[in-house]
């Protein structure tokens, strides 16, 4: 995948505010892509191994059958501290890594992690969408920021999520009888758009198939899946 923006991980965290706050004004809130040219979905997540090495873990899946296509992996030791709100400069090296060895692009990519229901709307989907070009996704367990009441206890049911007046995302509930998930909008998504994808790639688990099979991966090296 070609980067269509660039910017520098490796700052102080008052250049990171000052590259959200700049880049998020490239933010756009429509998929431009028609449902029936979806052909390839992707999932990102990155987790930690006993070496203190960011691993992200990408899967191509394709779309309806959610099928594995691809998987990628990047491993990159992380030089930005652990700060809430300021997640793609601590994960984002990793994922870039990754990025760079896939083969097959994907047509829109979910994160595990927020994308618009963000403190300066711009989460790490928000991010890497606008870096690469891609419609993304945002699905996280907890919320960062926002107020909204639970949604009734029925698969595809939500819920808004408000944050500082605006409508950043939705409380989902994927299954019914378990816990909703926060869904927001990262980039060229729109946040009803956003839901309908969400509950399009998930299936018998809480959270959509791209990024479970993202965080398995990324726990693993590719020679040991």
């Amino acid at each position: 995948m070609k980067k269509h923006v660039t910017c520098s991980f490796n700052v102080d965290i008052q250049e990171a505010r000052n590259i959200q706050e700049k880049l998020q004004s490239q933010l756009l809130f429509r998929c431009p892509l028609r449902k029936e040219s979806v052909e390839r979905i992707a999932g990102v997540d990155v987790s930690y191994d006993a070496e203190g090495f960011a691993r992200a873990g990408v899967v191509i899946l394709s779309y309806p059958a959610l099928q594995v296509i691809e998987v990628v992996t990047g491993r990159v030791r992380p030089v930005f501290p652990y700060v809430p709100g300021f997640l793609t400069f601590r994960e984002g090296p990793a994922i870039e890594e990754a990025f760079s060895r896939i083969r097959v692009s994907p047509h829109i990519i979910f994160f595990d992690g927020q994308g618009y229901a963000h403190p300066r709307f711009f989460g790490i989907a928000s991010h890497l969408g606008v870096l690469y070009g891609v419609p993304t996704v945002g699905v996280a367990k907890k919320k960062l920021v926002g107020e909204g009441c639970f949604p009734r206890d029925e698969r595809g049911a939500y819920s808004w999520l408000i944050y500082r007046g605006k409508r950043v995302g939705a409380v989902l509930r994927t299954r019914t009888g378990v816990k909703p998930v926060f869904v927001s909008p990262g980039h060229c998504m729109g946040v009803l758009q956003a839901v309908h994808w969400t509950m399009r790639v998930t299936g018998k688990y809480r959270v959509p198939e791209p990024t479970r099979l993202a965080h398995i991966y990324s726990r693993n090296t590719v020679s040991e899946l």
